[in-house]
């Protein structure tokens, strides 16, 4: 990248504008992850058997509220502008060096993938369409398993998602989420510190369900055993007291939804 490019790069990653929008972005990903932990409660409790407890029945929901649409979009724009600022700062941000350097720039690049993708699917629900997470997942592992060597890149997806479950773990029961954010005293820092907790933790035990499914796609050559989030956070009701899990673990999402709402007024940007 020339410096001239690099200039402007940073010029907006730094913008009031840009920044604005990634904190608005932190909100829309509470609302989402509000409403899947609100699917997941659901299913645990015999309700929403036709809503998919992931991303896509999420926003399928929030689609059909009055003035959803306009919250779909206002979500994808700014989805869309966190996941810039994420692969802007991950190549620009310097304090960094060596392997913490690179891990930076691998943490970054997979956060603006993943806000990326989210606002794209906001879009594909704002103009009228509808895509289902479960499926694209179910057709990737099929094509995988179909190429050479495709086992083995079905069970590298799932110890990936095994090794990120854990990192998100780790960072809920270390606290070391309160590094992006401001944080505030007082009671105030008390409600923070456990809605992050328990929401990281409730993101990571949720993740490592889904690389699990993977890695058991991967073994039965069964793609339909690779649900993705709604197949994940489903196969806990089938488990000895899978119910109250699948309720603990959707309050767990709403309690990430909320801390999302407060990082987007405390995050260091």
């Amino acid at each position: 990248m020339s410096d001239s490019a690099k200039t402007a790069a940073r010029a907006a990653k730094n913008s009031t504008a840009v920044r604005t929008l990634a904190r608005v972005g932190f909100a829309a990903s509470g609302i989402v992850h509000i409403l899947i932990g609100i699917i997941a409660v659901s299913v645990a409790t015999g309700g929403s058997g036709g809503d998919n407890a992931d991303q896509s029945g999420a926003l399928a929901r929030l689609s059909e509220v009055p003035g959803g649409v306009f919250l779909l979009w206002a979500a994808a724009i700014s989805l869309a502008a966190l996941g810039v600022w994420h692969v802007l700062d991950a190549f620009l941000d310097r304090t960094a060096s060596g392997r913490d350097r690179v891990s930076h720039i691998v943490k970054n690049v997979g956060k603006g993938v993943v806000y990326l993708t989210l606002a794209g699917t906001c879009t594909v629900f704002a103009t009228g369409g509808s895509a289902s997470s479960s499926g694209s997942t179910k057709s990737l592992t099929a094509q995988l398993l179909a190429a050479p060597g495709g086992v083995l890149a079905v069970a590298g997806i799932g110890l990936v998602m095994l090794g990120i479950a854990g990192y998100l773990v780790f960072k809920g029961a270390t606290r070391r989420f309160e590094r992006d954010l401001r944080m505030p005293s007082g009671a105030a820092a008390k409600g923070v510190r456990v809605l992050g907790t328990v929401g990281y933790i409730a993101r990571g035990l949720a993740l490592a369900a889904v690389g699990v499914l993977f890695l058991v796609g991967a073994i039965t050559h069964d793609p339909d055993r690779s649900t993705g989030l709604d197949g994940a956070l489903r196969s806990f009701a089938d488990l000895p007291f899978g119910k109250i899990i699948l309720i603990l673990i959707g309050a767990g999402w709403m309690a990430y939804g909320v801390y999302a709402f407060v990082r987007a007024r405390l995050a260091r940007l």
